[in-house]
Parts: structure tokens; C-alpha cells; sequence
């Protein structure tokens, strides 16, 4: 049962707010989806999980797979030959022969058209070029994916117009980098208090754009960066704007280049603008949508980073696989030993479904390439990220000393020089760019509580008339009257029978823990009302339930496509299939502590404790 139109009017109470976080909220709010969230992961937070939407797993074509695996082909061999990651990140520096050559084979324009002289590749090809990438080299991942996933070229692909596309696409294409700038010194996740500025100039024709950015990625090679700049008017005062800045005109200064503890040769820096005339012809969206733009890019963006990080705990399994049976203690791989075995038995689990939730979002973006996966992709980012530096963490302990020591080290005592200790450095940055770990989970919450807030934020406005809350009182009172006892009752799985039946217990109980989710956190929402949006643990847990159960819905809806057709008796499959079963079980292990943090734990009294320190 989902929430009626004429129960979709509710608007968040900003009465008892501060003027700077009524404005932040407000701006956020302008800029969010218009459109209800419909997708799997909105659905298993309303405790009516849509499986059809996961089952069957969505397969990827033969014919897009073997463009992909041609493009592949080529990457591979140019890393192979023109990359020493270990180098890079000992200089600091991607060389230009390296960069001429992924140029070459159009490794800078994947997803750009072919019209517009890119490779015209789905997302999902896109992603498996990311997880070649991301098992590599952190820094060439992270120029890669910020030069296509929020850069030029895709908030040119998504609100550009023709004219647009055709002026800029084809240099991205060509192996012009391109950057995003969004960040300012004081000014994170707070889009309110943005202070580069730009002003309509005398001539009607160009802005006039002054301010400057911090931790622009690539924007200290960047031909092309996408700026964010506040165009106040007296109608939206906080109102922004999204436009395309060319690095060589006067007035744009690279004043430092920021060097950080991983990702070393990461084109990252603080950029100054000094009156600098920009074309309004290079206003992406439209006059004040750019944090809509912005938030935009940034939900397909995201997809990028499931992907690296989904290379990058492959590359660390099969090091930590391979010590794991060559290394002895006590007469045996240290691998035999359970201490070891169960780190690893989780790395390989995890992995998987790693690889399967960037196979699903992926998807999502090439059935419909405006298909509205914000909820999706925060959860991908939020649950692979996290777990790829739990992966990488583990490999640092199974390596031990080995694991600490520099592969350059390695090397130099003829020992095989595996970069546990750089991979480890670079898995670290993961859980905070492009919305750290802390925001996600409130972006996840605010779209978790959504359908909620449309059927009963009006009850407890204090901003609206006696009478209208009344009202509103009365339709949520019918809606939930219907609604609650509904929760407690099995559903069905739709799509059951494209499942491998082993797995179709598991899936029994994601429907269950849907269920239970929704009703705890519609609890949670009668208890605390208004509050509730200050109780970040608590809804943080809510929002750790959720993406378990996401997570270990394409998990099992991924092993079973990958088997279906297969000998259901064959090594593979089997291996594959006790790998979802195994992580099923140690989700639900999760999820059940959750639930009982989430009824026992007295986070108030953290606040309290952090207010006397």
C-alpha cells in the first residue's frame, strides 16, 4: 500500500529552525527529485519490498558485454604497458604517455555518444572499466571517474543542450580532463552558505564569477570545470547556478595543490576566480538549478565508486588468498586457521555482493538513463565503500609486517611486492568524498521517511492552521489504520521462481526484516515526532538495516542469474551460492543487532557526554 496523492502534501516544519538552517533545508528541498521515489530500496524501507524489481536479476546483453569486454581488452593492455602504479604513487604524477594512451582508446569519453566522438558505452561497461581501475591504480581511478562522473561530461549528458554537448563532449572525449567544484573552505554539505558568487555583467551575456573552491579533483589538469556559484535574486536569494568554466581564462588561478595520505597523484587543489567572464551559453540546466544539477550528477556519479571499490577488494582477496596458502604457522596455511579463515570467508562474501550491487545500480541507469536510482546509489556507496575498508584492513592484518611494508620494499628483499600498504592508503578516502559515510546515511534517511512525511508532516506543523492539521490528522489516522496491520502479514515474492531455490529462504527473510524495518521506524516517528531528524544514531541504524537488506536482495538475485542455465551441481555455482547463503546469514546476524540497539541504546546520553568534553 503506497500513500495516495491527496496524502502527499506534507512539508518538514522549519518553524522552530535557525534562519541558516531553514535556508539550508529549503535549498535542499527545492533541489530534491520532484518525483516519489518508486525504486526496490524506497520499497524495503515501507515494508513492501517490490522484488519484481530485483528478480529476475536484470542480465547484462551479449552484445553490450562484448563491447565492454573489447574495450577491457584495450585498458588492460594499456595499464599493462604504460602503468606503474607504485610509481605514480611514489612521484605523485600520472605521466602524459600514460594519458596520451588512454586517450587513445577513448578511456576519457566511455559513456560520451559516439556522435560526440566518445565510445558510447553503457553504465555497466563503465563500472567494469571502474573495478579493472580501482584493482589498479587509486589515483588514475579517481582522475577517471571525476573527469566522467561529475565533471563535463555527465551534467552536459543529463540537462546540456545540443549546442553544449557539441562544444564540449568531443575535448572531453579527446582527453581533456574535466573537474567538478562544488566544496568551499567552509562550506561542505551546507549548499546555504556558498560565497563564490556570479553577477550578471553590463552586457547582458556573460556573468561575472568570483570566489573560490577547495579540494577540486582534477582541477589543477583540468581543461574544464563545472563550477557551482550563487546567483542570488530577491525572489531566491540562496539561488545557484551550474556553469562550464574553460581553466585558461583570465582570472582562473590554480593557487595550490592539495597532497593528501592516499591517492597521491590526485590533481586535487584550491581554485580562485577573479572576475571571470563566463558565457551565458555555459550555464548548465538553467539559471539557479545548479544544486539540482549538482545533486544530480552526483546520484549517477556515485556509481563510479561501488565499482572502484568492488576492484579494489578483489585485488586485495586474491592477495590475501594467495599468502593465505603460502604462508605456514604451526604446521599448517595460516589460512586453515579459523582466526584467518573467517576474515577471509567474509572478504570473499563481501566481495560479491560488492560486485553485485554495482552490477544492479548499473542497471537501473542503462534501462532508463533517467531513471531516478538516488536512493540506489547512496546505498551503494555507502555499504561497498565501508565494507571495501573493512576488506582492506583485513588484507593489512593477514599480511601483518608485509601488509605494512612498502611494495618498493618488497621488492628490494626479493619478496613479491604486493601494495597491501598503498592499497591501503587509497581505500581510505572512500567513506568521505562525494558524500561522506555520515551524510549518506542522512540522505538515506530523509528518503527513507518520505512516503511518511507525505501522509503526516502536516499533523505536526506548527506553521499551518488548527483546522489543516486536524485534517491532516484524520487522513493519516484512515491511511495507517490500514497501513500498520498490513505489516505484520507475510507477502509473497515476486519473482520467486527465477531464484535458485536455496536461496529462496533467505529472501523470505529480507521480506520479513522489511516488514519489521517499517513498522520500527514508523514507531520511531510517533515516539519522537519532529525530533526524529535530530536522532542521527537511531535513524543511522534504521538506515544500516535498510542497505543490509538491499545488499542481500541483489546478492541473491545475482547468484541466481549467474546460475541460471548452469549445472546447479557445478563447483562454481555451488561456491557462489554458499557465499550468498553465508552472507545472508551474517547480514541478518546485523540486522538483528540493530533492531536491538536501536530499542536499548541511550544515544542522549552520548550528546550529553560530548557537551562535557
Amino acid at each position: 500500500m503506497k500513500p495516495e496523492s491527496s496524502h502527499t502534501q506534507g512539508t518538514i516544519d522549519t518553524s522552530r529552525m535557525s534562519a541558516g538552517q531553514r535556508a539550508a533545508l529549503e535549498m535542499t528541498e527545492a533541489a530534491r527529485d520532484e518525483r516519489r521515489n518508486s525504486g526496490f530500496a524506497a520499497s524495503l524501507f515501507f515494508g513492501e519490498p517490490d522484488f519484481g524489481k530485483v528478480l529476475p536479476f536484470p542480465k547484462q546483453k551479449v552484445e553490450d558485454r562484448d563491447q565492454g569486454d573489447a574495450f577491457l581488452r584495450r585498458l588492460r593492455a594499456v595499464l599493462d604497458e604504460h602503468a606503474d602504479p607504485d610509481a605514480i604513487d611514489r612521484e605523485g604524477e600520472i605521466p602524459d604517455h600514460l594519458m596520451d594512451a588512454l586517450a587513445r582508446i577513448g578511456a576519457f569519453g566511455i559513456k560520451i555518444p559516439i556522435k560526440y566522438g566518445g565510445l558510447g558505452l553503457s553504465q555497466t561497461n563503465y563500472s567494469r572499466a571502474a573495478m579493472l581501475l580501482g584493482g589498479r591504480c587509486g589515483s588514475l581511478t579517481a582522475l577517471i571517474s571525476a573527469h566522467q562522473s561529475i565533471g563535463v561530461p555527465q551534467p552536459l549528458l543529463t540537462f546540456g543542450n545540443e549546442a553544449q554537448k557539441e562544444m564540449f563532449l568531443p575535448r572531453c572525449a579527446r582527453g581533456e580532463v574535466s573537474a567538478f567544484a562544488l566544496t568551499e573552505s567552509d562550506v561542505g554539505s551546507d549548499p546555504a552558505r556558498m560565497t563564490t558568487r556570479a553577477e550578471l555583467a553590463p552586457d547582458g551575456e556573460h556573468y561575472i564569477l568570483n570566489g573560490e573552491k577547495l579540494w577540486c579533483t582534477n582541477g589543477t589538469r583540468a581543461s574544464l570545470i563545472v563550477v557551482m556559484a550563487r546567483t542570488p535574486t530577491k525572489e531566491k536569494p540562496h539561488a545557484t547556478t551550474a556553469f562550464v568554466v574553460e581553466n585558461d581564462r583570465p582570472g582562473v588561478e590554480v593557487i595550490h595543490r592539495c597532497r593528501f595520505m592516499g591517492l597521491r597523484a590526485l590533481y586535487n587543489g584550491v581554485i580562485h576566480f577573479t572576475n571571470v567572464m563566463v558565457p551565458k551559453s555555459h550555464i548548465i540546466g538553467g539559471e539557479g538549478r545548479g544544486l539540482k544539477v549538482a545533486l544530480t550528477t552526483l546520484n549517477t556519479g556515485r556509481i563510479a565508486l561501488p565499482a572502484a571499490c568492488t576492484g579494489l577488494a578483489k585485488r586485495c582477496l586474491e592477495i590475501s588468498n594467495r599468502w593465505a596458502t603460502s604462508r605456514e604457522q604451526w604446521g599448517k596455511p595460516i589460512g586453515k586457521h579459523a582466526a584467518i579463515a573467517d576474515k577471509l570467508a567474509r572478504m570473499a562474501s563481501g566481495t560479491l555482493a560488492m560486485e553485485a550491487v554495482t552490477h544492479y545500480v548499473s542497471a537501473l541507469v542503462d534501462a532508463d538513463k533517467n531513471a531516478d536510482v538516488r536512493l540506489e546509489a547512496a546505498i551503494a556507496k555507502l555499504w561497498c565503500t565501508e565494507r571495501a575498508w573493512d576488506i582492506a584492513n583485513d588484507t593489512m592484518q593477514i599480511r601483518g609486517g608485509r601488509g605494512y611494508e612498502t611494495a618498493e620494499s618488497l621488492e628490494a628483499r626479493n619478496e613479491p611486492p604486493d601494495p597491501v600498504e598503498r592499497l591501503f592508503r587509497d581505500a581510505r578516502i572512500n567513506t568521505i568524498f562525494e558524500g561522506s559515510s555520515e551524510i549518506m546515511r542522512l540522505f538515506i534517511a530523509r528518503e527513507a521517511i518520505d512516503p511518511h512525511l507525505r501522509i503526516g508532516a502536516d499533523v505536526v506543523n506548527a506553521s499551518l492552521p488548527v483546522a489543516d492539521r486536524a485534517r491532516a490528522a484524520v487522513r493519516a489516522a484512515r491511511f495507517y489504520a490500514v497501513w500498520l496491520p498490513v505489516k505484520y502479514v507475510p507477502r509473497g515474492i515476486e519473482g520467486a521462481t527465477s531464484m535458485h531455490p536455496a536461496l529462496l529462504p533467505d529472501m523470505r527473510a529480507v521480506e520479513a526484516l522489511s516488514r519489521k524495518l517499517a513498522r520500527r521506524l514508523f514507531y520511531a516517528m510517533a515516539m519522537h515526532g519532529p525530533s526524529l531528524e535530530r536522532k542521527q544514531v537511531l535513524l543511522g541504524r534504521f538506515v544500516d538495516i535498510g542497505c543490509e537488506l538491499f545488499v542481500t536482495s541483489c546478492l541473491l538475485g545475482y547468484v541466481s542469474m549467474r546460475s541460471a542455465g548452469s549445472d546447479l551441481s557445478a563447483p562454481d555455482v555451488e561456491q557462489m551460492v554458499h557465499l550468498a547463503r553465508y552472507h545472508a546469514r551474517h547480514s541478518r546476524e546485523k540486522v538483528r543487532r540493530l533492531f536491538h540497539e536501536a530499542a536499548t541504546a541511550d544515544d542522549d546520553d552520548a550528546v550529553a557526554i560530548a557537551a562535557e568534553i
